[in-house]
């Protein structure tokens, strides 16, 4: 597996849209604040009402495969990313 980097992930994250209009998806896994962890298979990237580059948070929200939103936004601590499209990701 090739482990992305930190950087890589949220430039990923950034970009919401393919180069066709439709909204990109990826897989993630974080520990939330509690130390709960937690695996998207599928998802997209959201805003939330926050400045998130300010407070090192991303907002991301589970998706069926018909891109019909399952579940509430989720705020993801950016440090506590650990895997992306499922690979390993680094600090670097």
């Amino acid at each position: 597996m090739e482990a992305f980097k930190l950087s890589t992930v949220l430039s990923e994250l950034d970009e919401k849209l393919t180069p066709d209009g439709k909204q990109k998806t990826f897989s993630i896994k974080f520990v939330k604040k509690n130390g709960e962890l937690v695996f998207y298979n599928r998802c997209v990237s959201t805003g939330l009402n926050m400045n998130l580059k300010a407070n090192a948070m991303r907002g991301v929200r589970l998706v069926d495969r018909n891109f019909d939103p399952m579940d509430h936004h989720t705020p993801v601590y950016i440090w506590s990313i650990l895997e992306f499209n499922g690979n390993p990701v680094i600090l670097k």
